[in-house]
């Protein structure tokens, strides 16, 4: 195989690996996730907050936690691509 095949299939397992990682870690922190969104909730209703006056526009583009079925998915998704990129490696 050429270098750029080469360069190729090792993309493909980073890029798998770091789709499982990152899912993973969503889902390890979702606990720590929700209760800074519980504290930046009363830190922003607060009478005197600096923020409290700042207008939302429609809906927060922030979760407050990762969805658990999509992160799963996600996270599985991307075992399977790093596993097929490592047997492609390997082969």
């Amino acid at each position: 195989m050429d270098f750029y095949g080469e360069v190729l299939q090792e993309l493909i397992v980073a890029l798998g690996g770091a789709l499982f990682v990152a899912n993973v870690l969503a889902l390890y922190r979702r606990r720590s996730d929700a209760a800074a969104s519980t504290r930046r909730t009363v830190a922003r209703a607060r009478a005197g907050s600096p923020v409290r006056g700042y207008a939302r526009t429609g809906e927060s583009s922030d979760l407050p936690q990762a969805p658990v079925a999509r992160s799963v998915t996600y996270a599985i998704v991307g075992l399977v691509v790093m596993v097929w990129g490592i047997a492609s490696i390997v082969h």
